[in-house]
């Protein structure tokens, strides 16, 4: 046995019993005592387990498969390029380009297994150690983003009780308004009231003197009584005719004429989804790392790659029957792929290369890059914005507007690199601020461009160059040798430029000094109108798409 400690029965174990096992349950995974194995074996599901005596079990290791998992065939060569074990097969079919093929026992025999097995049990602690710091780092976060909540909630209050308080305030003040303006239409009513009371009883005494008095005084009496009367009769007439353009006589209605302005407030609310919008800003969490857990060869470590012993070789063509000219195309972290119609639409694709569906983004877009796992930017040039968009539940969660065209656009350091005419690059946050404006040197319009590393490398393809410029706008290096018409680009780990050269149908490697260049493939190794080019992520293999969108060829980049 692998050690001198007795095996327990697991059924006796289990009822908190101490004994020792007499053979040894392959099935079960377990030792069983003789009387425990007595009824297992009675037992109609367990009769049939294989088991054998626990003198003879020995704790098993798990077997390292030596075969190779496509093919079937013994792992007996190794690609330094790819780092990587393979079997005669795999060196045919996806290795044929390669350079350096080696035996596999002999780089079993140089390998000290010894060496490496204490590295990589350093790497495992280090990457613990990440991961815990990572943890604790999404705990604290947790909290935070509570209490995040907790105050945007407080915060949307605030902004109701605002708008209650203020419409309460116009509310009393216009109230107070009407009250004010009824009591003074009351007052000049009754002021009117009174005065015609007053009139109507003096004609009432006059109409009493004429059929009392008159009719018993002289005839010089009642004449003069008469004329006084008829006097004051004549008065009333012309003030009961007065009355007619007296403003108080005239009838009053209380009305309110409606602010011009609330119709549209109340248009205005009716259409308003959001009293905001909540986001989620990602910004990158600083590791404090003793070593790099990216991937090492246990054999032979690569340095910067010198391009010279670089080769591309295109594994497959796969038709995409899109047939809209393309503007940009990029690889998801999910191993999924983007094309992005000239002025069209968004059409998302399977990692091998079949249409999944179009994302609904209105508009005619141009080019796209990822911010993350599930969020990604489109630039929309006629528009002038920027689209945020979220993968996972289909919603544009941002528009980003600015005040020229825009076309290409890179993400890097949680802030995103745009191309404008007028051959400026403006580097903004994802909420639109701008960090920095940079006037370069371009024939053409900043179609295609990658950021990375405090750096903007970018394609002229009337000028026939390519650009590399800082942050600042200082030139670094432009590079002109052998390229014809230089548009899609992107960057290998090493910081080399991968350029598509779309007159004269090649892909080219630009040094990442800008120094040297080669040729990596071209028309003869089936290259037809090239438009763009993107590596996978975290890996060396990548897709080239043409302009016609008929197809996605498949590629692998290695190094000698």
């Amino acid at each position: 046995m692998a050690s001198n400690k007795p095996i327990p029965c697991g059924p006796c174990q289990e009822g908190k019993v101490n004994t020792k096992a007499d053979i040894w349950c392959y099935n079960c995974d377990e030792g069983l005592c003789s009387t425990c194995s007595g009824h297992h074996k009675r037992f109609k599901g367990t009769r049939d387990h294989k088991t054998i005596d626990i003198k003879s079990y020995k704790p098993s290791i798990r077997a390292i498969n030596t075969e190779c998992d496509k093919h079937g065939q013994q792992l007996n060569l190794y690609c330094p390029s790819h780092l990587m074990p393979c079997c005669d097969e795999c060196i045919s079919t996806s290795h044929s380009k390669c350079t350096g093929i080696k035996s596999l026992e002999g780089v079993v025999d140089n390998t000290k297994i010894e060496k490496s097995t204490k590295k990589i049990d350093n790497d495992i602690n280090s990457t613990l150690q990440i991961l815990n710091e990572i943890m604790s780092n999404k705990s604290g976060n947790i909290k935070r983003g509570e209490e995040q909540v907790d105050s945007i909630k407080e915060t949307i209050g605030k902004y109701r009780k605002k708008i209650n308080k203020h419409l309460d305030d116009l509310e009393k003040k216009l109230c107070q308004e009407t009250d004010t303006i009824l009591n003074q239409e009351k007052s000049k009513a009754s002021d009117l009231k009174t005065e015609i009371d007053g009139k109507q009883k003096n004609l009432k005494k006059m109409q009493e003197h004429l059929h009392t008095v008159i009719p018993h005084t002289s005839k010089l009496q009642s004449f003069l009584g008469l004329h006084q009367i008829e006097q004051q009769v004549h008065q009333c007439q012309r003030y009961v005719d007065d009355l007619e353009d007296d403003d108080r006589a005239k009838e009053f209605d209380i009305k309110m004429k409606q602010n011009d302005e609330i119709e549209s407030i109340q248009s205005k609310i009716r259409s308003l989804e959001s009293l905001g919008e909540v986001m989620v800003v990602k910004k990158n969490i600083d590791l404090n790392r003793e070593t790099s857990v990216r991937r090492k060869a246990q054999v032979q470590s690569r340095e910067q790659s010198n391009i010279n012993n670089m080769t591309m070789n295109i594994e497959t063509k796969i038709e995409i029957n899109i047939k809209k000219m393309i503007s940009d195309m990029i690889c998801l972290m999910d191993g999924r792929v983007i094309v992005v119609e000239h002025y069209g639409k968004v059409n998302l694709l399977t990692s091998d290369g079949k249409l999944q569906k179009q994302l609904p983004i209105p508009g005619k877009a141009w080019s796209v890059t990822q911010i993350n796992q599930n969020t990604i930017a489109i630039t929309y040039p006629n528009e002038k914005a920027i689209k945020i968009f979220n993968m996972e539940n289909e919603t544009v969660t941002k528009v980003i507007t600015l005040d020229k065209r825009c076309n290409g656009l890179s993400f890097s350091n949680n802030s995103l690199a745009v191309g404008l005419v007028d051959d400026e690059i403006r580097i903004i946050d994802l909420e639109g601020n701008t960090l920095k404006s940079i006037q370069v040197e371009s024939k053409s319009d900043l179609e295609y461009l990658v950021y990375c590393n405090d750096r903007v490398i970018y394609s002229d393809y009337d000028g026939k160059a390519v650009y590399c410029v800082d942050e600042s706008g200082k030139q670094i290096w432009r590079y002109t040798q052998d390229l014809s018409e230089p548009e899609g680009l992107c960057t290998d780990t090493y910081g080399n430029i991968i350029v598509v050269d779309y007159y004269s149908d090649r892909i080219i490697v630009i040094s990442k000094d800008g120094q040297n260049s080669k040729v990596l493939i071209s028309k003869e190794d089936g290259l037809e109108n090239p438009r763009c080019i993107c590596f996978k992520h975290n890996e060396s293999s990548g897709f080239i798409c043409d302009e016609d969108g008929t197809y996605l060829a498949k590629f692998n980049l290695a190094s000698r």
